[in-house]
């Protein structure tokens, strides 16, 4: 390999103008594709399966309009004052014109709900007013229909005398009459006693008049009665109604869209997609349209929803990093062109890659984050890369090697080196796709891409610019020594070479110390816990950031994330039963800790699948919400068993807690796996089989030092101020698996430049204390220089705009701070010291069955020069 890429550099460097343009069609291809062809980015992540992913197609598939994405916006009175009947109108009229911009389904205008609420509790309030007064209604009924039945009853009574003393005064007549006949009594006198008779036969028909009377009045107290047990049936009913309407309004008490002072009400923006496929314009013209709208006195913010995009994937942060990157490159070299190439090189590879991914994202469905890591590991490795090739090249015409030859010699050894480091690089990224999850697989793919371009760009422009430049790489002051004939030559060893460094002269003090630091920076990793960004992770200056601290202000954290949980019967549930059903639930869910309101929000089409909005009363990265997640998922056993039904739960929580699952679960097959091809690689190229040893070790001690130190900053929010987290949360739930990856391949890249020269002097019948003494004063200023640059460069990301890159950034820096500086450049070598001769023992049969891959070219360089 290292003779092909001698021949390709030297072509390179023969045809640099062929060279350069092809690189530069070959970006403004990827530019045109990436322009005219260019996909969709998505904000969202998720994975096939996972039980929130699972509730999200179930959504998907029985509630349209709920599955669709959507946005929160923030009104906010300047003053602190109620929203006013104008401010209202205003509100109204600006939510009215984003819902006729394309894309919008719908907005929820948040006075309106508000009202609707009010109203139904109002509607609530009334109608135990009504029954009350329907109950003393029917109170007073029973107290009259007793009164008038006992009426009645006395009534009656007087008629039964009347009518017993009618019978007997009619007897007495008839008796009367009788005896006067029987005597002869004149005639006169017996018929004005039959007159008596037709008195008496009108009293019996009087009397039989009121008991028609009292029978009437029995039939009308009959029907009152029934009216009034019909009534009381009704209110039972009604009582029934009402009392399950009074427990869906405690549990949804706390739900608001207007704050309780008037000063802040939440709108809500409905697209006609679901958020994973919303494209970023779409969203943009939402914000320009409420931005420009008419409202005096209203300060508006948006929720991250709205504002999440690549828009600019180079900020403030990352191009400060790339400048001092390049001061950086000025220091070690001295020129202007030699600070300047690498960087150039990097940002056309970038270019390159970036494009690519961008053009393929029309293809394939990627995350936001994703073309920005690429950038992020082309611009680091980029500018290495190149720099290797270069320090090289100007090592070789020091020693008075020509140009050309120099150049192709430079790629041929450094070259080869590059080369095997970044096959090392993008193995391990593209082992991400072991992992299961298709957005880190991705990534990792993505960064293969932009390592790959790197590599390319590195063996092949970097001659080029090399041939053009000629000695021009070189400072004045070195090339007047050139000059002068006071050049060294190339295969001398480092002016100090002699002078132990600290490592190899205090190998246990510096072992010791080194890994205490490492332990200790590792300590905090233990309590790690993962999570996906949301508002309060957003710079402080972010309209997201204030709009997620005014909601949590105004109506509780929760509000910035509720969690839908939906409930799917057997069958379908009739409509008299499911405001039962629907409060029962809503009732279990509340009941559970850190619930601050349930709202039975929908039911499907075929009344089977019924959907409650739970809001909780702590932060939905908090460790309370996720616990409130699995007591909803723990809910499922009972309602299987109360209504032989499925609880299932989705939102930012539910997919946080699953995709830290999952990558929990795939991260020490990962992990085994990077190990386990660390120590393959290494006893290739080195042929010793503690140097992978200690290299493995020193690795696992950069990735817990480097775990533990993102949970101080980003978890526990130590100098918070600095990095800017404001409100400290859960890590990345996709930064320790990426971590593991990247490191790793800078980490070989490192422990390859470093050992390689101690295994040639070794070769070359130094002693092993010496060898390494020798390799480090050979390769340590440029590892140094490297590991700097690409602490800048990912520095400066980690200050970038883009929330979810930020801990990318700090944690890439870090590690590769504590990998260059405490284990590559302090650990290993003390390591290496006091295990003295046997750091290079390997058994003689693998010794044998080994290929010789002679990474640095040392064939390839005692052939051109000798």
């Amino acid at each position: 390999m290292a003779s092909l890429l001698y021949r390709l550099g030297k072509f390179s460097a023969r045809r640099a103008w062929f060279v350069i343009l092809a690189w530069v069609l070959i970006l403004g291809a990827a530019g045109t594709l990436a322009v005219t062809g260019g996909g969709k980015l998505s904000s969202s992540m998720s994975i096939n399966g996972v039980p929130s992913q699972v509730v999200i197609e179930q959504l998907k598939k029985n509630f349209p309009v709920a599955s669709r994405g959507s946005g929160q916006v923030v009104f906010q009175k300047s003053d602190g004052s109620k929203f006013n009947s104008d401010d209202r109108a205003a509100v109204a009229a600006a939510l009215a014109e984003v819902k006729t911009l394309p894309g919008v389904a719908d907005t929820l205008n948040p006075f309106k709900v508000d009202d609707e609420i009010n109203q139904k509790r109002a509607d609530v309030a009334d109608g135990w007013k009504k029954i009350t007064d329907g109950e003393k209604a029917i109170a007073d009924g029973k107290v009259e229909i007793a009164a008038n039945k006992k009426k009645l009853a006395d009534g009656l009574v007087k008629l039964d005398a009347a009518d017993a003393d009618l019978k007997a005064k009619s007897a007495q007549l008839e008796a009367g009459i009788k005896q006067a006949q029987a005597a002869g009594a004149p005639a006169a006198q017996i018929q004005g006693m039959i007159a008596g008779r037709a008195q008496i036969a009108g009293g019996f028909a009087e009397i039989k008049k009121q008991r028609a009377a009292i029978v009437a009045g029995q039939a009308k107290i009959t029907a009152a009665e029934a009216k009034i047990v019909t009534s009381g049936a009704d209110l039972v009913s009604g009582k029934s109604d009402l009392e399950l309407a009074d427990q869906l309004l405690k549990v949804t008490k706390n739900f608001s869209t207007v704050s309780k002072d008037g000063s802040v009400a939440l709108a809500t923006v409905q697209f006609t997609k679901p958020g994973a496929e919303l494209e970023e314009p779409i969203k943009k013209a939402v914000v320009d349209s409420l931005k420009q709208a008419s409202l005096p006195g209203i300060n508006i913010e948006f929720s991250q929803d709205l504002l999440r995009s690549v828009s600019d994937i180079l900020g403030t942060g990352e191009i400060v990093g790339l400048g001092i990157a390049a001061v950086v490159l000025f220091i070690m070299l001295g020129t202007f062109i030699g600070a300047g190439m690498p960087v150039i090189l990097a940002v056309i590879g970038v270019g390159i890659s970036a494009s690519a991914t961008l053009a393929l994202s029309s293809v394939i469905e990627m995350t936001s984050t994703t073309p920005v890591l690429g950038v992020m590991l082309g611009l680091a490795v980029g500018i290495d890369y190149a720099l290797f090739i270069l320090n090289r090249h100007r090592r070789q015409l020091k020693a008075g090697v020509e140009v050309r030859k120099s150049i192709a010699l430079a790629t041929g050894t450094s070259g080869n080196a590059v080369l095997f480091a970044g096959i090392t690089v993008i193995i391990a990224l593209a082992a991400l796709n072991l992992t299961g999850i298709d957005f880190v697989g991705l990534m990792g793919s993505m960064g293969s891409l932009s390592i790959a371009v790197a590599v390319a760009i590195a063996i092949t422009g970097t001659p080029a610019i090399l041939s053009l430049v000629g000695l021009r790489i070189l400072s004045r002051k070195e090339r007047r020594e050139l000059a002068e004939g006071t050049h060294f030559a190339e295969n001398s060893a480092p002016k100090d070479a002699s002078k132990p460094v600290f490592a190899n002269k205090h190998p246990w003090l510096t072992a010791l110390a080194a890994t205490a630091v490492l332990v200790i920076a590792a300590l905090p990793a233990s309590h790690m816990r993962l999570g996906l960004p949301d508002g309060s992770a957003e710079s402080k200056e972010s309209s997201a950031y204030r709009a997620y601290t005014i909601t949590t202000d105004a109506f509780g954290p929760g509000f910035n994330s509720q969690i839908p949980a939906v409930l799917t019967m057997p069958t379908a549930v009739a409509k008299d039963d499911q405001l039962k059903l629907q409060t029962s639930v809503a009732n279990q869910i509340f009941d559970l800790k850190n619930v601050a309101a349930v709202v039975p929000a929908a039911v499907s089409d075929d009344n089977k699948t019924f959907l409650f909005q739970v809001v909780s009363s702590v932060e939905p990265s908090s460790v309370e919400t996720e616990q409130l997640v699995q007591d909803l998922r723990g809910l499922d056993s009972k309602f299987n068993t109360d209504y032989n039904a499925e609880l299932g739960v989705t939102g930012l929580t539910a997919t946080n807690i699953d995709i830290s699952k999952k990558i929990a679960d795939v991260l020490p097959l990962y992990l085994g796996t990077v190990i386990a091809l660390s120590l393959l690689l290494l006893i290739l190229v080195f042929r010793s089989i503690l140097i992978p040893l200690i290299a493995a070790g020193g690795f696992l001690l950069t990735i817990y030092a480097t775990f533990g130190s993102v949970v101080a900053v980003y978890q526990w929010g130590w100098l918070g101020e600095l990095f800017g987290v404001y409100h400290p949360g859960p890590v990345l739930s996709f930064l320790p698996i990426f971590l593991i990856g990247i490191l790793f391949g800078l980490a070989m890249d490192y422990q390859l430049f470093l050992v390689s020269g101690m295994r040639e002097a070794y070769i070359h019948g130094k002693s092993s204390k010496d060898s390494i003494n020798y390799g480090m004063r050979l390769s340590r200023a440029v590892v140094i220089a490297a590991a700097l640059i690409m602490i800048t460069v990912f520095g400066g990301f980690a200050f970038s705009h883009l929330a979810m890159i930020r801990p990318v950034g700090f944690g890439l820096a870090i590690g590769v701070l504590v990998d260059a500086f405490l284990v590559r450049l302090l650990l290993v070598p003390a390591a290496m010291t006091i295990f003295g001769k046997a750091t290079w023992w390997i058994p003689k049969w693998l010794d044998r069955i080994l290929p010789d891959v002679d990474v640095e070219g040392t064939k390839l360089e005692g052939k051109e020069l000798h």
